[in-house]
């Protein structure tokens, strides 16, 4: 073509190009997503729109100009847009199932970030891709090995996260709201406390935002105040000067503030922390240096502290137990870690994951849980909360000789049965079995033993998914059959999915 018949106007052309790339990705992927600049959804595709009653909403309107955040669980399209990096190729797993995904940054024509694009390459990949996930699953753990045993010769492994924020198992509404404000808060490098019940997951929780913070590649320090004798809290926090007293350490000592420099310190337990004490600890964080003890010199330290407490600090500060200038100062973001009857749909992945580690480390097989078992677990207090969960799953399959456990399993090695929990364990396998199934038999005219069963099937999974709010992963555990089979079924009948 002539140089005088090529087209002139090229933002045109790159419009139009740009335009004709997205109507061909919205009907070649399986969903996508825009969002503006503020995480508001703005628009979403005719095949994202099957996604919606699994996350709870009855159409686009109900879920269109709300913060993806609060409404796609375990979503990072947020941290695309904060940070303008784009995540190519993700797997991203919520309660409306498994999906392949990438997600890009959206700019306008002065560079800046506008929004983001979700996209839904692939639907359940692990039904597709399993051989590519299990060598994916293989590759990490041996590079976590790797890094572990190099941590080792480094003598490090101690200062390294050992959990992540997937390591926070559930997916009830509580437990992807602490999540939520996880990923944002390691994103910054304020002071965190974690608030909650002895045995929630503080611990845990403060590994994984550290393990998601730009400091994740620095010292990660804990220390439990609680456990260290007043006289030696100062020494523990900022160390020993040479020779500072009679048996001091010639070379004299590094403290955990110290030791922690560039990475981060986390304070458990920090209501246990004496009031002398705690002065002391307010000017560190203030003005991030310290004074080793008997030493003139002050140190520099780079540390983002996360501080965990089971107690009441507001009432301690009201009571003159804690000092408030302190409070202020550690609480500027507080996370509330849900107790575990705050999360009773939770507890079904948290048995699964508890009970393949009890399994790995005890060198037995992994025990399967009747559903029985599961309404028993869901009816206890649980005051110890997963950490007394995770005593009673281990006390009872190092004890039992059944391949799966039952309430009674429960009930004879944890305690008796109390009385509304007895119900639910009676009735938990009639519960499985609806209404309208019982009568098929006793009232109805013999009917063909294929229409039977199929009607027997469809019943069956219609409640199994009610009763797990749509997982299918717990629906087929409740129904005794594999996911590919319950997906089978439900590629026959889809009004049930």
């Amino acid at each position: 073509m002539p140089a005088s018949q090529l087209p002139l106007d090229l933002d045109a052309v790159l419009r139009l190009a740009a335009q004709a790339m997205f109507q061909a990705l919205e009907s070649t992927v399986q969903g996508m997503m825009v969002l503006d600049a503020e995480h508001r959804i703005v628009w979403i595709s005719e095949g994202y729109k099957r996604f919606l009653p699994a996350l709870g909403f009855g159409g686009e309107n109900e879920f269109i100009g709300r913060r993806v955040e609060d409404v796609v669980p375990n979503t990072l399209l947020p941290q695309v847009i904060d940070s303008g990096q784009p995540i190519l190729i993700d797997l991203l797993t919520n309660k409306a199932g498994s999906f392949l995904v990438s997600r890009l940054p959206l700019r306008n024509e002065a560079g800046a970030v506008i929004g983001a694009v979700g996209l839904v390459l692939l639907d359940h990949p692990e039904a597709t891709m399993q051989p590519l996930m299990a060598k994916l699953t293989q590759l990490q753990q041996q590079l976590s090995e790797a890094r572990r045993q190099l941590a080792d010769q480094h003598g490090r492994s101690s200062r390294r996260p050992k959990h992540t924020i997937a390591s926070f198992v559930g997916s009830s509404p509580a437990a992807m709201e602490v999540k939520r404000q996880a990923r944002r808060v390691a994103l910054s490098d304020a002071t965190v406390l974690l608030l909650g019940e002895t045995g929630t997951g503080k611990e845990l929780l403060a590994h994984a935002i550290h393990a998601a913070s730009r400091r994740a590649d620095k010292p990660l320090v804990s220390v439990n105040i609680a456990a260290v004798p007043d006289t030696l809290l100062e020494a523990e926090f900022f160390g020993v000067a040479p020779g500072a007293y009679t048996g001091a350490d010639r070379k004299g000592r590094e403290g955990k503030f110290k030791l922690a420099d560039g990475g981060t310190l986390f304070l458990d337990e920090i209501g246990d922390m004496p009031l002398a004490l705690q002065s002391k600890l307010l000017r560190v964080l203030q003005e991030q240096e310290l004074e080793p003890l008997g030493s003139n010199t002050v140190l520099q330290v780079d540390v983002r502290v996360i501080a965990a407490t089971s107690r009441d600090l507001a009432a301690m500060v009201a009571a003159g137990q804690f000092r408030a200038d302190l409070y202020y100062r550690l609480s500027v973001v507080p996370i509330q870690v849900p107790a575990l009857r705050e999360r009773v749909q939770d507890i079904e992945v948290l048995v699964d994951a508890l009970g393949e580690d009890i399994a790995q480390r005890s060198r037995l097989p992994h025990k399967l849980l009747s559903p029985c078992a599961l309404h028993w677990l869901a009816a206890q207090p649980w005051p110890g909360n997963i950490r007394e969960l995770r005593n009673a799953l281990e006390q009872v399959s190092l004890m039992s000789d059944e391949m799966e456990l039952t309430a009674q399993c429960f009930a004879r090695h944890v305690g008796g049965l109390r009385p509304a929990a007895a119900k639910a364990a009676a009735n938990a396998e009639a519960d499985l079995v609806p209404a309208q199934v019982q009568p098929l038999v006793e009232n109805e005219a013999l009917r063909p033993l294929p229409e039977l069963i199929e009607r027997v099937e469809r019943a069956a999974i219609g409640q199994a998914l009610r009763l797990s709010s749509g997982n299918r992963m717990a629906a087929a555990r409740l129904l005794q059959i594999s996911r590919a089979s319950l997906y089978e079924r439900l590629s026959r009948w889809p009004e049930l999915g």
